[in-house]
């Protein structure tokens, strides 16, 4: 057992209980992922029947952890919430049920065409968009997503696009925060207009501002160091922790 994480769990689900309330909704509409990047398979199993979605950011360390689960352990659906790169498109399929960081037309074919190989007739992505503009981060401009989500409703119907997903800047300015959010919120509704999907899911926020992005809307919040502490990058339980 890993000390601590049953707690910890406890006091992020009250908190996402208070942002709810705070903004008229029910606790009940936000989804917790636990972000295990450079976490153990022990502190994994601990967490696993507490929280709602497991993330990770790193096809290679998930897929380790992947085949290293416990057989007969039962686990909720994997994110992948990190960069993409196109040479792992295909392996990043068979280790997630969802990727969240798709940020651009192309990525979003070749997992088309992928899902056409392998007979799978809907492959769940989000769509990365880069709110605060951040040069360092991956994700689409605002104004680019409108035509990424056209071109990807035109060819890939292997595709189905729940939602939308961002990082905002790490800040501790709350209004700059809220701006981020909101945006991405705002930018939902307009391509629910465009497109007539219902795009259900907005993912933003994690352990220092998801009260923010609760109240701006966020159905999905990723939490890791509050959950699972600091990450130890020389643990040699994360299995293959420097493989990418």
């Amino acid at each position: 057992m890993v000390a601590g994480i049953v707690e910890k769990v406890a006091k992020v689900r009250e908190e996402i209980a208070e942002a709810a309330a705070k903004s008229g909704r029910a606790a009940s509409e936000v989804k917790l992922m636990g972000v295990t990047k450079y976490h153990s398979l022990e502190a994994m199993e601990e967490a696993v029947p507490l929280v709602d979605l497991i993330g990770e950011n790193r096809v290679q360390e998930a897929a380790a952890k992947r085949a290293a689960w416990p057989l007969g352990l039962a686990s909720c659906p994997w994110h992948m919430i990190g960069r993409l790169q196109k040479n792992k498109i295909r392996r990043a399929m068979e280790t997630f049920d969802l990727i969240e960081s798709v940020d651009s037309a192309g990525i979003a074919a070749a997992i088309n065409r992928i899902a056409g190989e392998k007979g799978v007739a809907a492959y769940p992505i989000f769509i990365e968009v880069n709110v605060s503009g951040e040069e360092a981060k991956g994700g689409l401009a605002p104004e680019a997503a409108p035509a990424a989500l056209g071109a990807v409703l035109e060819s890939c119907p292997r595709v189905e696009v729940r939602g939308l997903m961002t990082v905002a800047r790490d800040t501790d300015d709350e209004g700059e925060l809220r701006r981020s959010f909101s945006a991405l919120r705002e930018l939902r509704e307009k391509l629910r207009r465009s497109s007539g999907l219902p795009l259900p899911e907005l993912s933003m926020g994690m352990s220092g501002d998801f009260r923010v992005a609760i109240e701006e809307g966020s159905t999905i919040v990723r939490i890791g160091s509050a959950i699972f502490g600091k990450r130890n990058y020389n643990n040699k339980n994360t299995i293959d922790k420097g493989a990418e």
